[in-house]
């Protein structure tokens, strides 16, 4: 075996801490982190009937406002031409009457009673496009489909989920950091995320803190944006973040 000499190895030990001490501080701990869209939702049917039109499949992309989901809504439109044609007759009978009546030759009750015919009329017409409106499903913003939950022709009832969508426009950094890192981080703080799908490193910063830190865990929510929005980022895709904890 080989001997050290004592003076040599505390030479040794020596040069490695003054190496140790010209090298660039080290970045803080390493924190999970995942990509999630700032808009995200499930849209539902408002009304129960047969799908006559599906315009987008899972992974579709699609703009805001675009025709989605369509539902045959055959009987309403049914329904909203006789309650029209109702409208119209209810229309003409308190034109009548008030004619009448300004000429003296009806009564004023009549007169009211048809108005308030033509009211109800209205109100039949509204609610019935209420409905029909319902029958066409819009996008709230521009994304694409995350999962498609039903097929065209398939009958669906009020309240049940078709597609869930997101915004993939936009999407924000969310990790969970430790509570004491609440004495200097504030939105506007940069920090980086290195990507485990990409195997690159993003700079970033903090938009959103948490409003509550948890007392059990002594942690606390951090949201944050990638500064340049580079392709190939999705929602759910993860890595780490490394921020700078100042010096006091």
């Amino acid at each position: 075996m080989r001997t050290i000499h004592p003076g040599l190895a505390l030479l040794a030990i020596l040069a490695a801490a003054s190496a140790a001490a010209q090298e660039p501080t080290a970045s803080g701990p390493e924190i999970h982190a995942q990509l999630v869209p700032k808009q995200y939702t499930t849209l539902s049917s408002e009304t129960a009937g047969s799908i006559e039109h599906l315009a987008v499949r899972e992974g579709d992309h699609f703009k805001e406002g675009q025709l989605l989901v369509r539902i045959d809504c055959s009987q309403q439109r049914a329904q909203l031409d006789e309650a029209q044609a109702i409208l119209v007759a209810a229309e003409q009978s308190r034109a009548v009457n008030k004619r009448m009546v300004e000429l003296h030759s009806g009564g004023i009750l009549e007169a009211n009673l048809s108005a308030a015919e033509v009211a109800k009329d209205e109100a039949r017409l509204r609610s019935i496009q209420v409905v029909l409106a319902k029958c066409s499903i819009a996008a709230p913003y521009q994304g694409r489909v995350v999962e498609q939950k039903v097929r065209e022709h398939q009958y669906v009832q009020a309240g049940q989920p078709m597609l869930e969508i997101l915004d993939d426009s936009a999407l924000e950094v969310e990790f969970i950091a430790p509570s004491r890192w609440l004495a200097w981080i504030k939105p506007g703080t940069p920090f980086q995320i290195q990507i485990d799908e990409t195997g690159k490193t993003y700079a970033a910063k903090v938009t959103r803190i948490g409003a509550k830190a948890d007392a059990v865990s002594h942690s606390v929510r951090i949201v944050g944006e990638i500064d340049d929005r580079t392709a190939g980022l999705v929602a759910g895709m993860s890595g780490s973040v490394r921020a700078d904890e100042p010096r006091s």
